[in-house]
């Protein structure tokens, strides 16, 4: 047995048995953390991982899941694959939520994301202009962690970029 396919038997094993773990959310769905971290690596050493003009790295794509901390998908890049690009080799679960950090804002891989039935929480860029679309009232009744500090603010938001791309304009 290979390396990759122990690995994925492994994770086949261990989803399971932490499938139920509560996350102090009203949610059934599965929740992924995506984001990537590099790895600088010694120019001389490991001259195929140029990085920048003195230095060389990797990157650590990783996809975790939130119930059990279970690494689902591990990417090894070279160090200039931007964060992103990951989005194009992830194959999205429908139904899960994937939590990722302003470096993964494209709106044609999120809404390809969106079309294949998954949801998206994302830190927006500081440049983004939205609009507020509508709001919903939080549930006063939850005793949820998360709910709790919504309710300073009373309300989910939806909103709606401005800048997104839009769909008739290629």
């Amino acid at each position: 047995m290979k390396g990759a396919d122990f690995t994925q038997a492994l994770v086949r094993t261990a989803r399971p048995l932490y499938a139920k773990e509560d996350l102090g959310l009203d949610l059934d769905n599965t929740i992924y953390a995506l984001d990537a971290s590099t790895i600088d690596l010694c120019l001389s050493v490991f001259p195929w991982g140029l990085f920048r003009s003195t230095k060389s790295a990797v990157k650590l794509h990783t996809l975790l899941d939130l119930r059990g901390n279970i690494p689902t998908f591990i990417h090894i890049s070279d160090g200039k694959l931007h964060d992103v690009n990951v989005l194009d080799i992830l194959l999205p679960e429908p139904g899960a939520f994937y939590i990722m950090d302003r470096g993964y804002v494209d709106f044609e891989r999120l809404f390809a994301l969106n079309m294949a039935g998954a949801f998206f929480v994302i830190r927006a860029k500081s440049n983004a202009q939205y609009r507020r679309r509508y709001s919903h009232p939080v549930n006063e009744m939850s005793r949820s962690k998360t709910y709790k500090k919504l309710r300073e603010r009373h309300c989910l938001y939806v909103l709606m970029f401005s800048n997104a791309f839009r769909m008739d304009s290629r």
